[in-house]
């Protein structure tokens, strides 16, 4: 008897597409899914936006719902009705509304998997009472660290059986040469378009402005930095809602000419090259884009110490750990680098490393398409 293994039909369902964590781990993912082994379909609730079109551009069919309002009865329908129309094997949403509405949906004859992104303290009650609500209608959830698995494993109850971990995945660049004279030019004219000295030593940071970035903690830091030595530039690279708040605090702290907000960049990553040193000061997360980029990039890096980045950083091997708030800590950490640039090369080099070989895409897609293939099993043929 031989065990055929069909081409499974699988559709994302998110929110958006817009460039974000979760979006671009959904893109990396159907991307790099194995064409002959997966028919991939991506569906937008709200809207497309920049992995829309790189989607697109992949060959792989978006759909945009263009809901409107929280609670979108109309959107549901196309859901459902677009869903149908496929008929996929599995339907794996992310986000808490694509994962809400695909819970909720009836006449299902696929498999449900719901990816949890975050450890997301930040629910209000009626959303955590709505996930356990429907907890048991989820066939896996997947988290993308251990503490967001146990998060919601704590807050909804649902089975150990029925919870997997697949942690994030980043594209592990070639490394810099920074002692070359294409590289030095480079930076030359990286730090003039940014109106940076020369001499800078530089300590980015990629991600959104927002209140669990903790990114004020980076401020005071710099203050310190800067106290013992004025080749400290701190970089801020992002957007959000704490944006013209941070803005405001630099001339306050005293450090304006030491601060950059470099606002929304498209392209990010291609700041971490010209980074001396990476820190995030998170108080939450699920697992750290922007932390395993600048690992992958083989930039030293500090983090808070909290359970997501613990699994990412060996303290004092791939990166510092620090308490949450510890500005002197985040500071020391970095002067120690400033003192020693070589252990900080050293760190880079081990960052990377511990990045190739826990972290892959081929590690994260393999172990999705594992568990595609759990959930339908092989057709027998006699």
């Amino acid at each position: 008897m031989n065990v055929v293994s069909p081409r499974l039909r699988i559709v994302f369902v998110i929110p958006t597409l817009d460039q974000s964590g979760a979006e671009k781990q959904l893109a990396l993912l159907a991307t790099h899914l194995p064409a002959e082994q997966f028919d991939v379909h991506v569906i937008a609730l709200n809207r497309g936006g920049y992995y829309g079109q790189m989607l697109t551009e992949a060959g792989i069919p978006v759909h945009v719902l263009g809901k409107r309002w929280r609670v979108d009865p109309v959107t549901h329908f196309r859901l459902q009705k677009l869903i149908d129309k496929i008929q996929p094997d599995v339907v794996h949403s992310w986000l808490f509304a694509a994962n809400a509405h695909v819970r909720l949906l009836s006449r299902r004859t696929w498999k449900c998997v719901v990816g949890e992104r975050c450890v997301d303290s930040w629910k209000a009650g009626w959303q955590l009472k709505l996930d356990r609500r429907l907890a048991a209608r989820a066939d896996r959830l997947v988290g993308n660290s251990q503490s967001v698995v146990d998060f919601y494993a704590d807050k909804t109850g649902i089975e150990a059986e029925r919870l997997a971990v697949i942690p994030n995945a980043v594209e592990l660049p070639d490394p810099a040469d920074r002692e070359s004279p294409e590289f030095r030019e480079a930076r030359a004219k990286w730090l003039e378009q940014w109106d940076l000295p020369e001499n800078a030593f530089v300590v980015g940071y990629i991600g959104r402005m927002a209140n669990q970035k903790r990114i004020d903690t980076l401020m005071w830091s710099t203050q310190m930095l800067t106290q013992a030595d004025q080749r400290v530039r701190a970089v801020f690279v992002g957007d959000g809602p704490e944006g013209p708040r941070l803005r405001e605090l630099a001339p306050k702290y005293d450090i304006a000419r030491f601060v950059t907000f470099t606002g929304h960049q498209t392209d990010a990553n291609r700041f971490l090259p010209f980074f001396d040193a990476f820190w995030l000061a998170s108080e939450f997360e699920g697992q750290s884009n922007s932390l395993l980029e600048a690992m992958a990039a083989g930039v030293p890096v500090v983090a808070s110490d909290i359970a997501p980045n613990r699994e990412v950083i060996v303290d004092g091997e791939s990166g510092y750990l620090r308490p949450v708030e510890d500005c002197q800590g985040f500071a020391l950490a970095v002067r120690r680098w400033l003192e020693h640039p070589e252990e900080g090369t050293q760190m880079g080099q081990q960052a990377r490393q511990r990045i190739a070989d826990k972290f892959s895409i081929e590690a994260m897609v393999s172990r999705y398409s594992e568990l595609y293939r759990q959930l339908v099993p092989a057709a027998e043929n006699g």
